[in-house]
C-alpha cells in the first residue's frame, strides 16, 4: 500500500467547495494544510474539514515536511508567484486554470517544473466527464469522417444579473471574464478532441460594464469580457466557430457539434446550474436522425456528487497520484496549460489588432525543438 501524499490548498472558494473535498475523498490524498490570505478564515476552514495546519503565508505551508503537493485555486493573477513558490520549495503542483496572467508565465512555470523532476498538473475536468471521453471514442473511431464544421456554443446565466457583486472577476487586469473562465476550458478540449489551431480570429464583448460594490453597493467599473466570440481554422483546415457568454438570459447551455461527411456528432447539457451534470451524446450517420448514445459502465463515475464537479476533480487527482507514483506530469499537465493560455493570450492579440493571429506550434514555442 502506498502512503498517502499530503496535500496544501491554497485558495478557498473552488478550493473549499471542490479541492478540499476532492482530495479528502480520493484514498491516496490527505490534506494537511489549508492557505487563506485572512487567518482566521483559514483557521475556522481547516477547524471545520479537520485539517491540521492553517496559515496566511505560503512560506509557512511549503516549509511543511509534511506537504508533498500544493494545489493553486485562488485568483489566476495570484497564480504565477505561488506556483513558483511552491516549485522552488521543491512540492508538485496542480494548478487550476486559467493558469496564469499569460502564456508566459506559465511556460516558465513549466520549465521549472521539469528541471526539478517536479509533477505539474492542470485541472482540465472536462477530459473526465464520461460522455466526453466516449465522444472522443467516436472521433478516434473516425465516426465522422472528414470534418466540415465544428461548432460550439458555450452560453450561460451566471453573469447576467448586473446585481451580481464586483469582485476581481470584474478586472481584465486580474484575470476575470469568460475568457479565462470559459474559453480556457473549450481551448483544451478543443485541442484534446480534434489537434492543434492553426490560426484565429476574435472578438471581446463586456454587456454589462458596472457592477455593485459588495460592501458599499456603489457601482464600480467592468472591463473583464462577459461574451467572446471567435473563429478557429484546425491544423487540418477544419472551420471551428466557438460563441461563449455568461450573460445571457436562457442561454441553451454547453454544446459541441462536429459535423463531418460520414456523420455528425453532438454532445451538449442544457443544465445552467451545474457545468458538468447532464451531458449526453447524440450520434448519426450521414442523412439520418441523431439518436442517444449510452455511456457505457467503463467510462461512468464509480461515485457521484450533488455538485457534478467533484467526480472530475476526483478523477485530476487520480492524475496527480499516478504522476507522483510515475515521477513525470502525465496529461493534463502544466504543458496543456501553456497552451490554453497561449490561446487565450492570441485572442486578446485578435481582438485589439481586429485581425486574425498564427498560432505557433506548442513545442518551439515551449523550445522543445
Amino acid at each position: 500500500m502506498n502512503a498517502k501524499i499530503g496535500v496544501a490548498v491554497v485558495g478557498t472558494g473552488f478550493g473549499k467547495k471542490i479541492h478540499v473535498p476532492g482530495f479528502q475523498h480520493h484514498p491516496r490524498t490527505e490534506v494537511v494544510a489549508i492557505y487563506n490570505r485572512d487567518l482566521g478564515t483559514a483557521k475556522s476552514i481547516a477547524d471545520a474539514n479537520k485539517i491540521p495546519y492553517a496559515f496566511n503565508k505560503l512560506e509557512k505551508i511549503v516549509a511543511l515536511p509534511e506537504v508533498e503537493a500544493v494545489s493553486i485555486s485562488t485568483p489566476p493573477f495570484l497564480h504565477y508567484e505561488m506556483a513558483k513558490t511552491a516549485l522552488e520549495a521543491g512540492k508538485h503542483l496542480l494548478l487550476e486554470k486559467p493558469m496564469n496572467m499569460s502564456a508566459e508565465e506559465t511556460k516558465e512555470l513549466y520549465h521549472l517544473a521539469a528541471q526539478k523532476n517536479l509533477v505539474a498538473i492542470a485541472d482540465f475536468e472536462f477530459r473526465f466527464v464520461p460522455a466526453w471521453q466516449l465522444l472522443a471514442e467516436y472521433l478516434q473511431q473516425d465516426y465522422v469522417g472528414k470534418k466540415r464544421l465544428i461548432k460550439i456554443d458555450w452560453l450561460v446565466t451566471s453573469r447576467a444579473n448586473p446585481e451580481r457583486a464586483w469582485n476581481w472577476y470584474s478586472q481584465k487586469d486580474k484575470g476575470g471574464g469568460a475568457l479565462g473562465a470559459v474559453a480556457s476550458h473549450a481551448f483544451d478540449y478543443i485541442s484534446w478532441l480534434f489537434g492543434p489551431v492553426k490560426k484565429l480570429c476574435a472578438t471581446l464583448n463586456c454587456a454589462i460594464t458596472a457592477r455593485p460594490d459588495p460592501t458599499t453597493g456603489e457601482l464600480k467599473p467592468v472591463d473583464a469580457d462577459d461574451t467572446c466570440l471567435l473563429i478557429l481554422e484546425l491544423a487540418d483546415g477544419t472551420p471551428v466557430q466557438l460563441s461563449i457568454s455568461s450573460v445571457t438570459y436562457q442561454g441553451r447551455g454547453h454544446w459541441v457539434e462536429i459535423y463531418g461527411d460520414r456523420g455528425t456528432l453532438v454532445l451538449g447539457s442544457d443544465n445552467l446550474k451545474d457545468y458538468v451534470h447532464g451531458f449526453r451524446l447524440l450520434a448519426a450517420p450521414a442523412g439520418k436522425s441523431l439518436t442517444e448514445v449510452e455511456v457505457p459502465k467503463r467510462l461512468a463515475f464509480p461515485e457521484v456528487f450533488t455538485d457534478g464537479r467533484l467526480a472530475p476533480f476526483i478523477r485530476i487527482v487520480d492524475r496527480l497520484v499516478a504522476s507522483i507514483d510515475e515521477r513525470k506530469s502525465l496529461v493534463p499537465s502544466l504543458k496543456e496549460g501553456v497552451y490554453s493560455q497561449l490561446l487565450m493570450d492570441l485572442t486578446h492579440k485578435s481582438h485589439d489588432n481586429k485581425s486574425w493571429v498564427d498560432v505557433p506550434e506548442l513545442d518551439l514555442y515551449l523550445g522543445n525543438g
